[in-house]
């Protein structure tokens, strides 16, 4: 019945196709199916940014107490006897060991006792916040008794962008790892970009299509699609073992993640390069200019957006890599920022992944707090990416 049926229609419409609403059934069915895959993709992300948020933006709050702090002999002796005894178990102990740095720095202190707000302990800190404490209840009276009278008190973190990383968790900060993350991409920019860039332009514009160039091509292909951490193994053996360069130093991380970002970097630029159209070089040919004429004025200063775009996600992307680092190892407890590329240093994803193992409750929003701190520096690379690539594109 279904083909006699089919068959009449055909007979009265000559273009009449019987699988025109099975496939319009399944054309809906398609879109739908695209359009439930997006709304998923992007209520995970929402979620994954809204947990981040939640979690780390407590972070950027420090408990601190008023209490008098006594700045005498005794005190040098034994930095504990400069508060009384009931704070002890609420003040922040790596605080009240610098009391007789402080001393020592400015001797007029002697002899005083001076209200002083003074950084809480980590615990005090997660109360106030109301998350997961342990307190004796005598600590949880004293800091109750304290917040009626403004003696306890949230303030801004200071401490998480000014300090290293610490023992103690209320003592916890980015700074050496933001410091090392700097050192590390700017040896990273160094060595990958000017390579990489050249590489593209001789393989583009200048290298003959023959075997030695096609297996160059399917190498840098393949090296672009290899996990990370291999690279992580061949900066070990190559930079720490063969060249003997310092470990954990920025200056090896920085040549480990140059290896991964080279292949980004060229490919990224050959199609910037291949993008430019012929006719421009033809045109400067025909005036006479050479092959490096041509390259160098014309065919470069057109691709250089779209060079400048792929370097810079490439960058982004080598910010984020922890696992060739920790093969270096740039995952070691760093608490003073590195002032050269060879002293050791750690860097921003590593420090993340480090707090992330630690057992105090309150490295769970400093990890949270410092990934918030790298996505928005990868978004800004990225943003500065966009905004170089349109600059350029109006330049030109």
């Amino acid at each position: 019945m279904i083909i006699r049926r089919n068959k009449k229609k055909k007979e009265e419409n000559p273009f009449y196709d019987p699988t025109l609403k099975s496939r319009h059934r399944s054309s809906k069915r398609f879109k739908r199916f695209t359009l439930g895959s997006l709304v998923f993709s992007i209520a995970f992300l929402a979620f994954f940014l809204t947990d981040i948020v939640t979690k780390g933006t407590p972070a950027f709050k420090q408990a601190y107490l008023l209490v008098d702090v006594t700045y005498s002999q005794a005190a040098i002796k034994n930095y504990r006897k400069s508060i009384d005894r009931k704070y002890r178990g609420v003040v922040s102990r790596a605080w009240i060991r610098e009391v007789p740095n402080m001393i020592e720095a400015n001797p007029k202190l002697l002899g005083k006792t001076i209200p002083t707000w003074v950084l809480a302990d980590d615990q005090v800190d997660q109360y106030l916040k109301g998350h997961y404490y342990k307190l004796k209840r005598k600590d949880r009276a004293l800091i109750d008794d304290m917040k009626a009278y403004g003696k306890a008190e949230l303030k801004f973190n200071e401490i998480f962008f000014t300090n290293g990383d610490s023992k103690t968790p209320e003592y916890a900060g980015l700074k050496s790892a933001i410091i090392g993350s700097v050192l590390t991409l700017i040896i990273t920019m160094l060595v990958a970009f000017p390579i990489g860039v050249m590489t593209a332009i001789y393989l583009e514009e200048f290298a003959d299509d023959n075997k030695f160039t096609q297996i160059i091509e399917v190498n840098i292909n393949n090296l672009a699609a290899i996990p990370s951490i291999l690279f992580g193994l061949l900066g070990l053996a190559i930079f720490i073992n063969l060249f003997g360069l310092p470990r954990s130093s920025p200056l090896v991380g920085g040549l480990t993640l140059a290896l991964m970002t080279l292949p980004i970097i060229i490919v990224s630029s050959r199609a910037a390069l291949r993008s430019v159209p012929d006719s421009i070089r033809q045109a400067g040919y025909g005036l006479g200019l050479t092959k490096i004429q041509v390259t160098k004025d014309h065919v470069l200063p057109l691709a250089f957006p779209g060079i400048m775009t792929g370097s810079i996600i490439g960058l982004a992307q080598a910010m984020g890599e922890t696992a060739p680092l920790i093969i270096v190892g740039m995952i070691a407890f760093i608490p003073d920022a590195p002032s050269m590329v060879t002293q050791a240093a750690t860097v921003m994803p590593a420090q993340i992944f480090t707090w992330a193992g630690m057992p105090e409750r309150m490295y769970i929003e400093k990890t949270a707090a410092g990934i918030i701190v790298l996505l928005s520096v990868l978004i800004s690379l990225n943003a500065l990416a966009i905004y170089l690539r349109k600059k350029f594109e109006v330049k030109w």
